[in-house]
C-alpha cells in the first residue's frame, strides 16, 4: 500500500480501508439501506422519470462505446 515515492498509501487504496472498516463494522447490509435512503431521496427530488432518462442514457453509451448494437 505505498503511493509511487514509497511513502503512505494512495487515496484510492485509503477508500477501500475506509470502506472495508465500516463494512467489518456495520456490515454490508448498513450500505444497502443507505442506497435505498439515497434512492428514495433522488426520486422525490427528481422524480421516477429521472430513472428511465439515466437508464436509457447508460445503454446508449454502452452500445456506442462497445459498437456492438445488441450490448
Amino acid at each position: 500500500m505505498m503511493d509511487q515515492d514509497g511513502e503512505g498509501m494512495t487515496v484510492r487504496e485509503a477508500g477501500k480501508k475506509g470502506g472495508d472498516i465500516v463494512k467489518s463494522k456495520y456490515g454490508p447490509q448498513f450500505y444497502a439501506e443507505i442506497g435505498r435512503k439515497g434512492g428514495e431521496s433522488t426520486k422525490r427530488r427528481h422524480g421516477s422519470q429521472f430513472y428511465e432518462t439515466i437508464g436509457q442514457r447508460g445503454g446508449q453509451h454502452k452500445k456506442s462505446a462497445t459498437g456492438d448494437p445488441s450490448a
